[in-house]
């Protein structure tokens, strides 16, 4: 579970529907959610662009230009200024093998202040250790300094 420093009730209502998602207390965390992101709320934002682009399909990411879409909620969220948003995009990017988004989005978490970005973008690898560059034939074997993962 997320820690949240400030005690803003919209940070106590996205505790909550972090607790009946992931933990299986009582309620319904779309509208939750919902609520959150349509007042701006970047880890709302995050969490359900994550739920829309679960399925890995092109249709249900969309383009940032739809501010309801995966990739439209993502880049409002960078916008905002979470970190996270631009780590989120930059994955997505490596596994469907958009090498220029990738180095795109590292760049952009960098600005963001994400610090494992820079690290990603100094190495700038293309081919990663984790299961999903298989299905894009960027596999390699898992090396020392992939242990910050």
């Amino acid at each position: 579970m997320e820690h949240i420093a400030d005690e803003t009730a919209a940070n106590r209502l996205y505790l909550r529907g972090l607790a009946i998602r992931y933990e299986r207390h009582p309620g319904k965390w779309l509208p939750i959610f919902w609520h959150l992101a349509l007042r701006g709320h970047t880890g709302a934002m995050i969490e359900l662009a994550d739920w829309f682009s679960n399925e890995g399909s092109a249709d249900l990411f969309g383009t940032p230009a739809d501010a309801f879409s995966a990739a439209g909620l993502y880049r409002r969220a960078y916008r905002k200024g979470d970190a996270r948003a631009a780590q989120h995009m930059a994955m997505r990017s490596f596994n469907w093998n958009d090498m220029a988004g990738y180095r795109h989005w590292l760049a952009q978490g960098v600005k963001a202040g994400d610090r494992e970005a820079g690290q990603e973008r100094r190495y700038f690898e293309t081919r990663l250790w984790h299961a999903l560059a298989r299905k894009v034939g960027r596999l390699r074997p898992k090396q020392k300094r992939d242990n910050f993962r």
